[in-house]
């Protein structure tokens, strides 16, 4: 790949894992499963949310916005990657890279506000559960979700419009199997930095009292199990909340591999392995999670898949 050094970069050329074409063929088929396995599982999760009348309540409206967004999230990095492999075509218009890179910010920054809102919804459901039906009402809900939404959008915009406003120069090699931000900021000019800086300085300032309240939350909520007189109270209880703190959990340390990888200046199955474990585990594992951990939502799933797969007398006899 040849790399252009001080002139105006109009396109990226995005890491090339490795240059046998069955290897490249291998990484696309490998990846699609993927891809496809985690657009089944939240599609699934969605519909079984929408379809049953017996899920229709705050927690799951919140969960279902989670598996959209995690829908979004996969669908910005993994899709172009898989054409890549296929096509041996590495490059990405500068354009297409200001849109990666905004819908990634998007998406991850609206699933941290939504892990919030599910967060005070548990809190609220185990701490106070004679104030939940009044607490956490259908418009209350619809505006916290609206709220995460709406704030992704602002904070995408706001960074993806300071990187993209100045022309870059340099190496237009990234590293890396999509638009990396960090690869980005490296061919990006002094003014754009600074900016970048205050910017990630004050989110980093929001997102570190958002993390305060998620954990002053859980351990309120924890506290509250244990005070439970019953076994089967207290597995209830946690059932509910335990699967939204998995996800919380896998959510926090992807995006602290994110923060803490240091942009490489070579192309490393490392590199890849690192991507992964932020880009496509969390959209992959979370609806294995709670189809494996909400006995609610593995009612609801058989109940559906049944109905897809029995015709409607067969399943009156069965029943």
């Amino acid at each position: 790949m040849a790399v252009v050094n001080f002139t105006l970069i109009t396109e990226f050329l995005l890491v090339e894992y490795s240059s046998i074409r069955e290897i490249q063929v291998l990484h696309a088929v490998l990846f699609l499963m993927i891809y496809l396995a985690a657009l089944m599982g939240n599609l699934l999760t969605i519909t079984a949310i929408a379809t049953d009348p017996h899920l229709h309540s705050p927690m799951y409206f919140f969960l279902s916005n989670l598996s959209l967004l995690d829908i979004g999230f996969i669908s910005v990095t993994l899709p172009k990657f898989i054409v890549n492999s296929l096509t041996g075509i590495q490059s990405i218009s500068l354009l297409g890279c200001m849109a990666q890179i905004f819908l990634f910010i998007f998406f991850g920054s609206t699933e941290i506000a939504l892990l919030i809102a599910m967060s005070y919804d548990r809190f609220v459901a185990i701490c106070h559960p004679l104030h939940y039906g009044v607490t956490m009402t259908p418009t209350r809900c619809l505006w916290a979700t609206a709220g995460s939404w709406l704030s992704g959008f602002i904070y995408a915009t706001i960074h993806t419009g300071n990187m993209f406003r100045l022309p870059f120069s340099g190496s237009n090699e990234i590293h890396q199997y999509f638009c990396d931000i960090p690869d980005v900021l490296k061919v990006a000019s002094s003014e754009v930095l600074n900016t970048e800086f205050v910017l990630l300085l004050a989110g980093s300032s929001f997102s570190l009292i958002c993390l305060v309240f998620l954990f002053v939350s859980y351990a309120r909520i924890f506290s509250s199990v244990l005070k439970i007189p019953s076994i089967e109270g207290r597995y209830k209880a946690l059932s509910t909340c335990a699967p939204q703190l998995i996800i919380l959990l896998l959510f926090l340390l992807s995006a602290i591999f994110a923060a803490l990888k240091a942009p490489s200046d070579s192309s490393t199955v490392q590199n890849l392995l690192v991507a992964m474990s932020y880009t496509i585990l969390p959209p992959f594992i979370n609806p294995i999670i709670y189809s494996l951990r909400n006995q609610r939502i593995k009612v609801a799933l058989t109940r559906m898949i049944k109905q897809i797969i029995l015709p409607k007398k067969e399943m009156s006899i069965l029943e």
